[in-house]
């Protein structure tokens, strides 16, 4: 299935490269709540896999003392990591299996076509007790702009395109996991909001990090007026634009036999229904 155009969205990337820096404070609020989980566990890293992560994430993966290669659809932004970097798309990984014990995807697998099969890949090139993390946009993210662009749109042209890119559901979320073979899934939420006093700076902020619009069956065209009559209909707190980004926060670890495992059906010595038994 084509979602997205993969050549639009790495041409979104290799532009983004001379201007994600205006939005570094955004990506690194976000890596810095997602790497967070580490210190919720008492395994130690050696090689990590830091996968689109702007030249945000792997400089605090190497502060941890992990040793990171970083890889990005855009040879231009995989670059920017500072340190070893392999331009790769994440639909067509080219690493070894077993190659890290630690990948960390944040912000980076929402223009993923096969979003199932790259989980998978990740998963691959994790050894046994590997661990993954990754944020992913989801359902409720820019939902002020798109709601402003559908209802601006509908009434300018009469009908709406596609200009906010889907996302899913933070329910679906640790079922991807679980599809793509990752052992103790786990999806939470968090949120991100971003106040503009110039409801302009969203729209600039989204083309600096390389996060506009590459939808397969976006409208070529833009219909005159579009963007100034929905900016104009974006809800205001006091005098500023709220933009939100909404998280599923993802946590997986590769299969191994050491790890919990659940216990054999039929085998429990006390009934539910003897716990549930009311005086």
């Amino acid at each position: 299935m084509r979602i997205f155009d993969r050549r639009l969205v790495r041409a979104h990337r290799d532009r983004a490269a001379a201007t994600v820096d205006g939005v570094a404070d955004v990506l690194a609020d976000a890596a810095e709540r997602l790497l967070d989980r580490l210190d919720d566990t008492t395994r130690t890293f050696a090689r990590a896999l830091d996968v689109g992560g702007r030249g945000v994430v792997a400089p605090l993966l190497r502060a941890r003392g992990i040793e990171t290669v970083a890889c990005d659809l855009s040879p231009a932004m995989a670059g920017r990591s500072g340190g070893p970097a392999v331009a790769a798309d994440e639909e067509f990984l080219p690493f070894a299996v077993g190659s890290f014990d630690l990948v960390v995807a944040n912000l980076s697998l929402h223009w993923v076509n096969d979003l199932p099969g790259a989980l998978i890949q990740l998963r691959m090139a994790l050894a046994p007790d590997g661990m993954f993390l990754a944020s992913l946009p989801i359902l409720g993210t820019l939902q002020e702009l798109r709601t402003a662009l559908t209802e601006a749109e509908a009434e300018i042209s009469g009908g709406v395109s596609p200009r906010v890119s889907p996302f899913p559901e933070l329910r679906d979320c640790a079922g991807l996991l679980q599809r793509a073979g990752f052992a103790l899934p786990v999806a939470d939420a968090d949120e991100i909001g971003v106040l503009y006093a110039d409801p302009l700076g969203l729209l600039r902020d989204l083309r600096a990090a390389g996060e506009t619009n590459a939808v397969a069956l976006r409208a070529r065209r833009t219909p005159a007026g579009l963007f100034p009559a929905a900016l104009a209909l974006l809800p205001e707190e006091e005098g500023r634009f709220r933009a939100t980004l909404r998280l599923a926060m993802l946590t997986g670890w590769a299969p191994a036999p050491s790890q919990p495992q659940p216990a054999a059906r039929g085998s429990g010595q006390v009934s539910l229904a003897d716990i549930l038994k009311k005086d």
